[in-house]
């Protein structure tokens, strides 16, 4: 049998310092037989010297469009837009199943260039749960986030530019200080509160000191009437963290906002499902992707009203770029090893027939 290749790409997408293979699972990829192309990356948490010691190939950086055709590139975030055909396989995040904007566009280069698509948002165990997702450090450094917007609305200024934390520690200690030393007194609403995404978003409000009964940990039984909810007006700071598979009511509107006026506490809205362009976004508050050279933007809330900052970042965990990393890349590395038998294994099997039932969507709607 020959041996199963793969390139591991750059990511292009500004500030993003995550990878979907580290030196660590190279490594054990390698000890199975794979042979490992890495893109040198300046901008990867992990050294290129890493993945050299750990028996890759180094390559040059953003050359995947000359790799063999027959070679697997993976990489995290999407590919710059762009209307060259696509003809290698790609795994990756491309946030076009849920018909984001530009979704049919996207997989027209597929289409064009005979490439197939593996979402890793779609590789699911025989559960259908996610084999490997960034859910716990995005809540988490979400929360920190919204905490740091607030402690700058407190000072009466915008949050300036976020930068990757060490560690947890640090982020947990960053986040305290920012707050004055204490949380004390905060008030925080988590939507999604059950799920992985939602977990790190209530373990960072705990850990930098906001009491129990200051979190509000909503789920599917809270948010089943359906919105809008007054309750989230009720508190500094709302994180949504739930995973959109279907329309549901809006969990806030800009008109609920407005007719609360001077007595609403809400002060940030942090999005870390980031359905921004989705059809059926439940917080139609805001329409742009912020970044983390510019971390809010404000909402519209009439005139003489306190202000509100959303926060819209679509790759917050890599605030914490080695940790989040690490822990996707081993949850990952059970279906990677199951590679070469992807015309067998389920996990590939499965994310290649949904991938052609998009694609067929995507066809349509180009007229292709």
């Amino acid at each position: 049998m020959s041996t199963q290749r793969l390139w591991l790409r750059c990511e292009k997408k500004e500030f993003e310092r995550r990878t979907a293979i580290t030196p660590t699972t190279a490594k054990k990829l390698i000890d199975a037989g794979f042979e490992i192309s890495v893109e040198r990356d300046s901008q990867r948490i992990f050294k290129d010297e890493e993945y050299e010691a750990a028996g890759c190939t180094l390559v040059e950086h953003n050359s995947w469009p000359s790799a063999p055709v027959d070679v697997p590139i993976i990489g995290l975030k999407e590919l710059p837009v762009s209307e060259d055909p696509l003809p290698h396989t790609h795994i990756q995040f491309a946030h076009c199943y849920k018909q984001q904007g530009g979704w049919s566009k996207v997989l027209a280069r597929f289409h064009k260039g005979h490439g197939t698509l593996y979402d890793l948002e779609f590789l699911t165990d025989d559960q259908g749960r996610r084999v490997a997702a960034f859910g716990y450090h995005a809540g988490f450094a979400g929360s920190a986030a919204g905490a740091l917007a607030l402690a700058a609305e407190r000072a009466g200024k915008p949050l300036g530019q976020l930068e990757p934390f060490e560690n947890e520690d640090a982020m947990v200690e960053g986040v305290r200080q920012a707050l004055g030393g204490s949380a004390k007194g905060l008030k925080v609403i988590v939507i999604g509160a059950l799920g992985r995404c939602g977990r790190g978003a209530v373990d960072l409000f705990r850990k930098v000191g906001v009491e129990e009964d200051d979190i509000m940990k909503w789920d599917m039984a809270e948010t089943a009437k359906g919105g809008p909810f007054p309750e989230i007006l009720e508190a500094d700071i709302f994180v949504n963290c739930i995973y959109l598979a279907t329309p549901i009511p809006p969990f806030m509107t800009h008109e609920q906002v407005k007719v609360a006026g001077k007595e609403r506490r809400l002060r940030v809205v942090v999005d870390v499902s980031c359905d921004t362009t989705n059809p059926h976004n439940p917080i139609p508050i805001y329409s742009v992707n912020t970044t983390f050279a510019k971390p809010t933007v404000p909402v519209e809330v009439g005139c003489g009203n306190p202000p509100l900052a959303m926060v819209s970042i679509d790759h917050l965990p890599t605030l914490l770029p080695r940790e989040a990393s690490e822990q996707f890349s081993t949850n990952l590395l059970p279906s990677l090893l199951e590679l070469p038998q992807r015309e067998s294994a389920r996990v590939w099997v499965e994310a290649e027939k949904l991938f052609k039932t998009k694609l067929s969507e995507a066809v349509a709607v180009e007229g292709l």
